[in-house]
């Protein structure tokens, strides 16, 4: 590759009726600015691609790791959703259960106050009958002894 110092050490020979010597070496030296200044632009430009190409890289480790990340609470949420959904299930099941006892318990209740109910109505019937057959004996009493002689008429007309 040609440097600047290559350009401005450059040696022409002379020859007969060549150019002007002066005027050469004063464009070598314009050739050697500008050349001077475009290598200078070239390694300015390369320094910024190598910054530039290093933040690209950053950017895209910070992309994967943001992606891995995105992976991961994909499936975090997934597996918390698929958990609550169980823990949901077994609550519901838990409220049925208890919901079944507590009609079964209420279901038992009804039909002990039935049986209760039940016993109550053969009680007072058997109260009735046993009060029927105490106050017919007590007419039967009063009927013989506080009236001996109108039995027999009484008797007679029924």
């Amino acid at each position: 590759m040609l440097t600047p110092l290559d350009i401005h050490n450059k040696e022409f020979r002379k020859a007969f009726r060549g150019y002007s010597e002066i005027e050469v070496d004063e464009f070598l030296d314009e050739v050697v600015r500008d050349f001077e200044l475009i290598l200078k632009e070239n390694a300015e430009l390369k320094r910024k691609l190598e910054d530039l190409e290093e933040k690209v890289s950053h950017y895209r480790h910070i992309e994967e790791t943001l992606n891995n990340t995105l992976i991961v609470a994909q499936g975090t949420a997934e597996e918390v959703k698929n958990a609550a959904r169980k823990e949901a299930e077994l609550i519901v099941r838990e409220a049925q259960r208890q919901a079944d006892k507590v009609i079964e318990e209420s279901q038992a209740k009804v039909r002990e106050v039935h049986r209760q109910y039940q016993d109550l109505i053969h009680e007072m019937e058997v109260f009735r009958a046993r009060m029927r057959a105490l106050l017919q004996s007590y007419l039967d009493i009063l009927e013989k002894e506080v009236l001996p002689e109108e039995q027999p008429e009484r008797g007679g007309t029924a």
